[in-house]
């Protein structure tokens, strides 16, 4: 998926977990085709979920330790089942970087799924949750989604020059909104389909918890777009009750996110380049 994508293969995967961890030797594993883009993830046994990063960065240990506090501040914090930290490993023969074990949550993720209401009140009820913990102080202060939109421009430009040209004046429109006087909230920050998994129809469990960080609280109405259709996206509207700037800016957030999938991840990962698609349609339909 990515130009400096790691390869980890089973057998190396094996080879450092019973190196570093030989408690779990007899534990089986397997890879697990997923549609994520950030680690390559493998179960060990029937309780623990083993994390590769696929690309290199320098910090990638603060990264995972980061990861790790963030998920340790979020478990109980609502009814829903969250990855608990378990371990680090690090880096061996076959692989350079650390490695993360957390445990495994049961569940399928959202994908393609039409979710009803019941799930937008679930929804409804984790974004809330999330919402009302504190900061500790804390407020955004990194690059990425969840300050100012207009911080998005560049990459929006990237994904221009490989999109339908019409989009640039739904961007155009959404950049300007302002971000007003609201203060930042704790938001999860990745509410994809991926990153949601579903039991009849119910939200069950969330994944990819180590964003939980404070930031602009309309980051997470992305959810509405990645994942309800019209009538439960207004159930969502109406459980969170948020003002209608608040809900564009959900909206501009999601059309950010959507933008670059359809392109880059076109022939590497299609479950995502149709999340944007979806998600784009559903924005300018």
């Amino acid at each position: 998926m990515h130009a400096d994508q790691l390869d980890i293969s089973p057998a190396t995967a094996r080879a450092l977990i019973d190196s570093q961890f030989p408690r779990w030797r007899g534990l089986p594993l397997r890879g697990l085709a997923t549609q994520g883009t950030v680690n390559a993830i493998f179960r060990l046994g029937d309780t623990f979920t083993v994390r590769f990063p696929l690309r290199p960065r320098p910090d990638a240990r603060e990264w995972l330790e980061r990861e790790a506090a963030a998920a340790r501040e979020l478990l109980g914090r609502t009814r829903f089942a969250t990855p608990e930290p378990v371990a680090l490993g690090d880096p061996g023969p076959g692989y350079p970087l650390p490695w993360s074990v957390q445990t495994w949550l049961p569940g399928v993720v959202a994908g393609d799924q039409t979710l009803g209401d019941d799930f937008a009140l679930d929804l409804a009820e984790f974004i809330s949750a999330v919402r009302a913990m504190p900061t500790h102080g804390r407020t955004f202060s990194g690059t990425g989604r969840g300050g100012e939109l207009k911080s998005q421009d560049d990459w929006m430009e990237t994904c221009f020059q490989h999109s339908d040209p019409s989009l640039r004046r739904v961007w155009a429109e959404l950049r300007e909104l302002p971000r007003g006087d609201t203060p930042d909230t704790m938001t999860h920050g990745d509410l994809i389909p991926g990153n949601v998994l579903v039991t009849g129809g119910r939200l069950t469990g969330v994944l990819d918890v180590g964003g939980l960080s404070p930031t602009d609280p309309a980051l997470e109405l992305v959810s509405a777009w990645h994942l309800l259709e019209d009538g439960p996206r207004r159930t969502l509207r109406e459980a969170l009750n948020p003002g209608d700037l608040e809900w564009e800016r959900g909206k501009a957030w999601a059309f950010a996110q959507a933008m670059g999938l359809p392109w880059y991840y076109a022939t590497t990962n299609p479950a995502m380049a149709e999340l944007g698609r979806r998600t784009l349609a559903r924005i300018t339909g």
